[in-house]
């Protein structure tokens, strides 16, 4: 199944929390269903965004790291 993500956030240079928080208020302007891409450079965002997902009922579609830089893909409830 190709999930396209219909927006994108860039969270490149930020280190922890703000990732997480940016993510937060990126998803709180979208629809249910919809689609946001995250790129950061933070390691820590790999098991903040697992955490962040799972407590907030949101869908981590894709996690994926590209040459140091890390790639969410996630799904609002």
């Amino acid at each position: 199944m190709n999930q396209t993500a219909t927006h994108t956030l860039d969270a490149r240079g930020l280190n922890c929390p703000l990732p997480i928080l940016r993510t937060k208020k990126a998803l709180s302007e979208l629809g249910s269903g919809e689609i946001l891409a995250i790129t950061s450079t933070d390691p820590g965002s790999l098991k903040d965004m697992q955490a962040f997902c799972k407590q907030t009922g949101n869908e981590l579609v894709e996690s994926r790291s590209e040459q140091g830089e890390f790639v969410f893909v996630v799904r609002k409830a």
